[in-house]
């Protein structure tokens, strides 16, 4: 089940970029489990990770393999590899070892990412055997391939592909991700790999991923928890004709908003494609005093079971919008200056319900499949948006049935 219409996008090769897949039967032996992602010499690669203190042992080894201009992403679907203990570390390691040895490169410059159950010892021998199948189907047009090997619960493969122009020259840029439960970032969220043949240092790739996710990535939420897995890397060839990006300039300016949107497209993706959705919702807050306050009532608000069952039903409960808003910790919040709409149909005004409010009018906007919910909070210019969706009787299911 998703929100709209998903379709895998027709991807260019991204020269300088492979990528290779395998089934290593990890947990299923239907698709292709395992993906390779090499980064010829000279690209560099930047990262963001989860923040959770149970931090997945793959993690834990990406975050401290960065550090040696990595050539090699190797990831696994199926098993999180996370709660495991000292072994897990000893897993990740010894299957970057193993990937390093079938490239010829140094284990350090592989990271490893994983997802699927937690709490269970990856079954380093599978996924080991899987690598010489994986390697040798690195190419440069596998796109959707990899995005189907690393999916859990989705339903779908998320990809976006876009171009920008510099100087007469184009630069690409391709994305994939997996995620559609346990979504609510604290830095990034799920799994997204991102290539780029722009020419453009470490530094600077680093900085414009970071400022991205912030605006993308940790802007989602399906059900309010961080994963011990959560990762989001940029892949840059330097293979590119365009000039190099470089501090200060204004292609710099126009590679950040590039690579902005294509994380926005992604994480909202995954919101589409949230455990059991049947709605997306856009939560714009605005007339916040700063933007952590606007994230904070928006987050709030997306976070409500109350809310978002309301949304499932299609009930125009309004007051259990209010009363989230109200719960958000706002200091001093001037009820009276609060206006709520769904989509252009004010639900709160004055402290209470909107005089010309009627439940038909709520009841039409409620009916619909995309919603947005805005919050004037009349503070001050702030504003952010936050996706969510709805929480269904599926979302249930596919959580209980999730080990089964």
């Amino acid at each position: 089940m998703s929100v709209g219409t998903c379709i895998f996008p027709t991807m260019p090769e991204i020269q300088g970029i492979q990528l290779g897949t395998a089934c290593a039967g990890i947990k299923q032996t239907v698709r292709d489990d395992l993906l390779v992602i090499a980064l010829d010499e000279g690209g560099v690669c930047a990262g963001v990770f989860t923040r959770n203190a149970f931090c997945a042992a793959p993690i834990q080894v990406a975050k401290a393999n960065l550090a040696h201009n990595p050539r090699w992403l190797l990831v696994n679907s199926g098993n999180a590899n996370a709660g495991t203990g000292q072994q897990g570390l000893q897993d990740a390691l010894a299957t970057c070892a193993q990937l390093a040895a079938w490239v010829a490169g140094k284990p350090e410059q592989v990271l490893p990412f994983s997802t699927g159950v937690i709490g269970q010892p990856l079954p380093v021998a599978k996924l080991t055997d899987a690598l010489p199948a994986a390697v040798a189907n690195l190419a440069t047009d596998h796109w959707q391939q990899a995005a189907l090997a690393i999916m859990t619960t989705d339903t779908f493969a998320k990809g976006v592909t876009q171009t920008l122009n510099l100087d007469g020259q184009v630069i690409h840029f391709n994305g994939i991700a997996k995620g559609a439960g346990m979504i609510q970032p604290d830095m990034a969220t799920l799994l997204a790999f991102i290539a780029t043949d722009a020419r453009i240092s470490q530094g600077l790739l680093q900085q414009c991923l970071t400022e991205a996710v912030q605006q993308s990535f940790n802007r989602i939420t399906v059900d309010g928890d961080t994963s011990t897995n959560d990762a989001v890397m940029v892949m840059a060839s330097g293979c590119s004709s365009a000039p190099e990006i470089t501090a200060g300039s204004k292609a710099l300016e126009l590679f950040s908003e590039a690579l902005l949107s294509v994380c926005k497209q992604l994480a909202e993706w995954v919101v589409r494609d949230g455990e059991g959705a049947t709605k997306l919702i856009r939560i714009g807050v605005e007339g916040a005093l700063t933007d952590k306050e606007a994230v904070q009532v928006g987050k709030t608000v997306a976070h409500s079971p109350l809310v978002k069952t309301a949304f499932f039903a299609s009930d125009p409960n309004w007051g259990r919008i209010l009363a989230a808003v109200g719960r958000a910790g706002v200091e001093n919040l001037v009820l009276e200056a609060v206006q709520i709409f769904l989509d252009d149909v004010c639900i709160v005004s004055n402290g209470g319900r909107a005089e010309d409010y009627t439940e038909e009018a709520g009841q039409r906007v409620m009916d619909r499949a995309e919603i947005t919910v805005t919050i004037q909070l009349g503070r001050g210019t702030a504003c952010q948006e936050v996706l969510t969706c709805d929480l269904s009787y599926d979302y249930v299911k596919i959580n209980a049935e999730y080990r089964t």
